[in-house]
């Protein structure tokens, strides 16, 4: 059971850190996401709203108040990653490893929260 609650923590700890890091960024630092957005076809108005969302599904998952939020959260990040690397694979540019390890990290995490929370 340790293990599993080690494996769990470390996986959403990554999952919660690469989503926080790009909402900061959104938030802060908008026009290199902006930029971002620009270049692989997106439209920007959506900066600011994925960006709050981004911040809620991760207090969603930590808090785990609410079972239906929590794995609302959890398929927001999964489509949100998925999407991420399929643009950054058709643009070309080289930036989907942080997509991959996200997709990683999401899955492995919503795994071991059953594994560890649902017995």
């Amino acid at each position: 059971m340790k293990t599993n609650k080690i494996i769990y923590w470390i996986s959403t700890s990554i999952m919660c850190l690469v989503f926080l890091l790009s909402a900061g960024m959104y938030l802060f630092n908008y026009e290199r996401a902006s930029g971002f957005f620009v270049h692989l076809g997106f439209p920007t108005w959506l900066i600011y709203p994925l960006a709050i969302l981004k911040i809620a599904a991760v207090i969603a998952i930590l808090t785990k108040k609410s079972k239906f939020l929590k794995e609302l959260a959890y398929a927001g990040f999964l489509f949100d990653a998925i999407l991420a690397l399929a643009a950054h694979t058709i643009a070309g540019d080289g930036e989907s490893m942080l997509s991959v390890i996200a997709v990683v990290s999401i899955i492995v995490s919503w795994i071991y929260d059953r594994k560890v929370f649902i017995v």
